[in-house]
Order: structure tokens, then sequence, then C-alpha cells
């Protein structure tokens, strides 16, 4: 496994690391202006119109956090100005995603509807707006279709026309954008460095790279955020009993629980706990999250036990089905499923009537939009990209559906991935050391197009390896390379390792603090046993 990782040094880390920012870091003097999107002069000036000619307006958000945080700014902008507006969010199980027909019924009576994070596919939909007298404002951040709805305005920055320099951005910093561009036409003093909070959560949730001005946003985000007096974010700081919050905490603990609340029941939970305006209602709304992600957790090991069960080894592409699985779990499962098994997953649930929808995962280099758009014939509703789609199909397209996956995987030539993409080098244990985490902050918030910097070190005895944790679910390890001794630590993992034993392994490090005192750690990935 080793052979063919770079020997690394201090200096060559640091030029790797380097090479991820081509424009060098950028902050927030280096942000595009809001007239560079295709649109939103056109935009602004309607909505201006709007807010002078005392029009409704309702804004359409989605159920995800890019969605929840986009819907919240804009509600959040209209309180702070004084201008009453309407806000939905579809739910994930009665109407679908997005602005759709579904919906079209409980925003009659609206003069201009702006959706945030969705409605470049709403084609349907938005004639059906122009029908009832409804102008429409889209801005969405994902892919174009051949077909793009008629509307008054569209700001996406994949359209060919925009002059947007930046591709990967999400729906929270084009709302955020939006209004950037209202407050300058408006004249009105609000400090946007408060809106950046919420934006820095999108961009981490929605697994936007963290380069170039994503970069900028989600440090001042992060900045603001452990300054905020927003009630929402000093209630979870309470309840996770931290003082500040880092990129990590937000993509592992803070966006979970807002996306719980539209994956189990109604993402309207969400936005009413982000734009909480005291403590107590902030407390009550987090502690409601915080049950919506219990029972999402549980639902989801459940459900990905009995897919695990249904694995077919010898696919390429697995696909399982289970009876009445829930809808708002199956793309985590897909995810873990295909982290199990290193290969691409789709995870289907039949319902009684018998049409079947889920979701996929792709796993490495593998795309699982083109593989299985060569499918399409066989299914009803598809969409995504390389490496996440959402499906559904009839029941009785299924075997046929199957079959020509895996043959469009075999077509397209795809080699299983032995080099693991997030390993930047072997590293020997002589460079571990507080230069070496130094270097590593400094490229700092890791995530999306910026991964942790993860090593090998080859040829490692294991000293130690005893059970910690509770119920005994992690390892602490110590290893030794050529007389120099790391402290290590694996979580979640029964796995059993022989002292004494040489073993390749792979990590990131950290600093631990403890007890007054700053120690270097591993934090493991893999321990790989050499043959003895």
């Amino acid at each position: 496994m080793s052979k063919v990782y770079p020997t690394l040094t201090l200096q060559i880390l640091q030029t790797l690391l380097q090479t991820r920012f081509e424009e060098g870091f950028l902050t927030l003097r280096d942000l595009p202006q809001p007239s560079t999107f295709k649109d939103m002069d056109k935009a602004t000036k309607r909505i201006v119109s709007a807010i002078q000619d005392k029009e409704k307006i309702t804004i359409i958000g989605d159920y995800d956090v890019d969605g929840v945080t986009s819907t919240t700014l804009m509600k959040l902008f209209f309180e702070e100005i004084g201008y009453e507006i309407e806000w939905i969010i579809p739910n994930r199980f009665r109407d679908g995603y997005g602005l759709s027909s579904n919906i079209i019924p409980r925003i009659l009576g609206t003069d201009l509807a702006i959706t945030v994070d969705n409605g470049i596919s709403a084609v349907y939909a938005a004639k059906l707006c122009k029908e009832e007298g409804i102008e429409l404002i889209i801005t969405d951040h994902h892919i174009l279709a051949p077909e793009i709805p008629d509307a008054y305005a569209i700001i996406n920055q994949k359209q060919e026309e925009c002059d947007f320099p930046y591709e990967e951005v999400c729906g929270a910093q084009i709302a955020w954008y939006l209004i950037a561009s209202l407050k300058n036409a408006l004249d009105v003093k609000i400090n946007m460095m408060a809106y950046m909070e919420l934006v820095a959560i999108a961009i981490i949730a929605d697994m936007m790279p963290l380069q170039h001005i994503n970069r900028a946003m989600v440090q001042a985000g992060i900045k603001a955020l452990n300054k905020t007096e927003r009630p929402a974010i000093k209630a979870f700081l309470e309840h996770s009993q931290k003082e500040t919050l880092n990129a990590e905490d937000i993509g592992f603990f803070l966006a979970p629980l807002l996306n719980s609340a539209g994956r189990m029941e109604d993402a309207s939970f969400a936005v009413d706990f982000l734009s909480s305006t005291n403590i107590y209602d902030a407390r009550v709304r987090l502690e409601r999250l915080i049950e919506f992600n219990t029972l999402r957790k549980s639902t989801e090991y459940d459900i990905t036990q009995k897919a695990m069960l249904q694995v077919d080894h010898s696919d390429e592409v697995i696909i399982v089905v289970g009876e009445a699985w829930h809808e708002g779990v199956v793309g985590i499962v897909a995810a873990r499923v295909a982290r199990a098994c290193e290969k691409p997953c789709i995870v289907l649930s039949q319902s009684k009537e018998g049409s079947v929808k889920g979701s996929g995962r792709s796993f490495g280099e593998c795309d699982l939009f083109s593989i299985v758009d060569g499918a399409r014939i066989h299914l009803e509703k598809f969409g995504g990209h390389q490496a996440a789609i959402g499906l559904s199909l009839k029941k009785e397209s299924l075997k046929s559906f199957k079959t020509e996956v895996q043959k469009n995987f075999t077509e397209g030539n795809y080699v299983k991935e032995v080099v693991d993409p997030e390993i930047i080098g072997n590293l020997h244990f002589s460079y571990i050391s507080f230069d070496l985490t130094s270097i590593v902050k400094k490229y700092e918030p890791y995530g999306q197009g910026n991964t942790t910097p993860k090593f090998i070190s080859t040829n490692v005895e294991i000293l130690q390896a005893d059970s910690m944790g509770k119920e005994g679910e992690h390892l602490r390890f110590s290893f030794a390379q050529d007389g120099i001794v790391m402290q290590g630590v694996k979580f979640k993992t029964k796995e059993v390792f022989e002292v004494g034993s040489k073993a390749d392994i792979t990590y990131t490090v950290n600093e631990n603090h403890f007890r007054g005192k700053t120690t270097v750690q591993l934090m493991v990935d893999k321990v790989i046993s050499n043959p003895s």
C-alpha cells in the first residue's frame, strides 16, 4: 500500500497543501460584487418595487441545511427591514422537493415568489405560477437541465451568461448576495456579518469546496459565530458544553441536527430554531431537533443493518430494496453501505402502492449519475450529480433497471481504487511534532475540496492496543517506529490487534489538550497488519 505515496518532509507537506489554493488565501475583500451574478440587478429592482407597492412576497426553500439557512436568511432580512413576508419549506414526504405543483395551492395570492436553494428544475411549477399571476424569481446553485423555467429572473452561477467567477457556491451564499444587493438598493443599515454566520454553516453542510471565497466566508462566519448573540447558537454551545465552534463541530454536530428536522418530520422546525429570538425558545426548539436526530440515528442504524444483509458482493453497484424504509434516511444509509463495501450503492424503499424510490451514493472516482443516466428509460424520476442521486421507478422495472446498471458500470471501465486519495504521503514518526501540527492548522478549515491531510507510516510496531469508552467501543494505541513512540486513538471499532506485531497505519494528527498538557496524537484511520 505504501509504495505509491510520496515520502514527506515538513517542507514537502507545506508545498503540497499550498498547491490546493491557486489564488492563495482570499479574504472578504476579494468577494466579487453582487452585480456579477446574471439577473441580480433585475431581481433586486423587482423586489424593491414589490416592497414599495406592498405586494405579497413568499419565499420557497428546501428541507436540507442549505435550504433551511437560505430561508432563515431571507426571513431574518425582511424582519430586520420591517416587511412582512410568508415563507414555505416543502415537506419531503407530502410535497417532495422544492417549488413543485404540490405547493402552488399554498402560495395562491402571492404577487412575487422567490425560491432559495431550489427552482432551477421547476419548469412545470413555473408555468403554473405564470398562469396564477405569480411572478417568480429563482435563486439556486444546482446544475441546469436542458430546459430551464420561464421566470422573471434567475440567479444561478452555473448559467452560461453569468459572470460570477466561482461555480461551486451554495444556495445560502446566493441568498446572502441577494440580501447584500437589496441592502444597497434600499440604502438600509444592516450588519452583513451577522448573516455570514448562517452562510458558514450552509457552505460546510452542503459540502462546498473549502477553497477560494468559500474558505474566506467560512472563516469569517465562524469568527462571527464565536462572538454571536444569536440565541440558537448560544443554546447549541451550551448543550455541547463548548465555548467556541469550529468547522468540524458544524459538519459533524450542528448540521446533522438541522438536517434531522426535514429528514424525520418537517424542516420548518429547524428554521424556527435558527430564528429564535430568546434563549428559552432556542433551548426548547433545540430539544426538539435533538429528538429528531436521535430518531434519525436509530432509524438509520436499523435500515443499514437490514440493507447490509441484502448486499450481493458480486455486484459492482450495490442495489438494495426494503419495504417502507424511511425515505428521510435512505441517502445516509446508501453512503454507509457504499463506504462499508467500497462500491457505489443505491438504497430503495418500496411503498404499499408498489412505487419504489430512493437515493444512491457513489464511491471513489465512479460517476454514479452517468451510470444510472444510461438506465433512465426504466425510471420515472431521476436527478443528482456524480456522487449522489435520487430516483423513483415502478416495481416491475426493478429487475431490468438492476441489470442495466451493472452493465453500464462494466462498460464504464471503472477501476477500483487501491490508493486512498486522501493520503498525502508517507510520513516518518521523526517529523510528527508541534511544527507539523502548526503547518496543518495553517490550512484550516478542512472539508470538501481541502481534505484533512491523512498520512501513512509503514512498518510500525504496535506496543499497546487497549479498548476504552463506556462500551469499550474505541481503541487507545501506542506505536513505535525506529525508537520513536506515538500515542493514537481509533474510534468505533471492535478490531483486535496483536501487541508486538508490525503494521502500516493511516491517520490524521491533532493536538490533544488534557489537564493543562498538550500532546500530539494520531487519529487512526486504518491499521494494516504486515504479514510476519
